[in-house]
Formats: structure tokens, C-alpha cells, sequence
């Protein structure tokens, strides 16, 4: 079990570690790996609002004083005149993972967007042969919905992924392991 996971804002040394662990498919893993990106957007928007904002954001994921990955949330519109839900996404440091503490930081993660916004659904999606994150996202009280198919481009072909939820009023009695 690791020890206590919380979420905090992001630090210029967490942008670093970011960039180290997560430019690679190495740090960010085979289900996720997209090719590389960029990082001058993301140190543009920390300098500019600490990536916190109206339209989404990144905290990153402790274990006690160590960051161990970052949570990010963007808005995911289901109809045409509001907010309905937020989309979530995790990356965790390789040496953070198979411990719970996605689980955690996922369930935190949630939590804080239905505390602090309007939001009445959180979503998340994964590679449909990603089952630890399946099984992260279960545990942390998300419903899995279903297969999206061939919904993400990635490594020269279609992949399908699995659409997970939690609502605003399943927050209360949603187990967590």
C-alpha cells in the first residue's frame, strides 16, 4: 500500500519530472503512448495560470513529499448548452504503479471536481487492453459504460477503449480499495 496519495498544485520541479518520466513511451506506457509532444505548452500555461483553470487542469499526485505523476481534467460536453462533465486522465511514474495509488489519486480527483465545480459526471476512458486502469477505475467507483470502438489513434492503427463514469450522486457510497 503506498503512503498517503493526495493532490496538490503543480510545482516548476513537478514540471521537470514530468518531462523526464512522461516523454517517452517508457514513462507514459504502451496504452497511452501517442508519440512525442511538445512541452513548451505545457510550461507556457504554468507560467500563465499554474495550469489551473476555468477549462481544466493538472494537479500532481504525492506520495507523503514525493511527486509520483500528475492528474489532469478537461471539459467533455454531452449536448450542446453546458458543462455536464469533466474528462480525467492519470500518469503515474513507473516505480508509482500496481499499488493503489492511481486508484487513490483517481477517486481524489473526482472528488475535487465535484466539491469545487457544477460538474454531475466525471468520465474516463482507457485502451480496451488496459485492465489495470480498468480495474483502477472500478475500484475508485466508476461504472464502465462501454467500448468505444476504434476511438484512439495511436502506434499506426485504431484502438478501441472503454468509457468509465461517476456521478455526482454515486460519490457518497461508491467503495474504494
Amino acid at each position: 500500500m503506498p503512503d498517503e496519495v493526495t493532490l496538490r498544485p503543480v510545482t516548476a520541479d513537478d514540471l521537470d519530472l514530468f518531462e523526464r518520466e512522461f516523454s517517452g513511451p517508457e514513462g507514459v506506457g504502451t496504452h497511452v503512448w501517442s508519440g512525442f509532444q511538445p512541452t513548451a505548452d505545457l510550461r507556457r500555461r504554468f507560467a500563465e495560470n499554474g495550469l489551473l483553470g476555468p477549462d481544466g487542469g493538472v494537479l500532481s499526485v504525492a506520495e507523503g513529499d514525493m511527486t509520483v505523476g500528475r492528474v489532469k481534467w478537461w471539459p467533455g460536453p454531452w449536448g450542446p448548452d453546458a458543462l455536464a462533465c469533466w474528462n480525467l486522465a492519470i500518469g503515474l511514474v513507473p516505480a508509482a504503479r500496481g499499488r493503489g495509488t492511481g486508484t487513490r489519486a483517481q477517486r481524489l480527483l473526482a472528488e475535487y471536481l465535484f466539491d469545487h465545480t457544477r460538474a454531475e459526471r466525471v468520465q474516463a476512458w482507457t485502451d480496451r487492453a488496459n485492465l489495470a486502469e480498468q480495474r483502477a477505475l472500478e475500484k475508485a467507483g466508476f461504472v464502465r459504460e462501454g467500448v468505444l470502438r476504434s476511438a484512439v489513434w495511436r502506434g499506426g492503427q485504431w484502438h478501441d477503449s472503454v468509457l468509465f463514469s461517476l456521478l455526482r450522486a454515486e460519490r457518497a457510497g461508491a467503495p474504494m480499495s
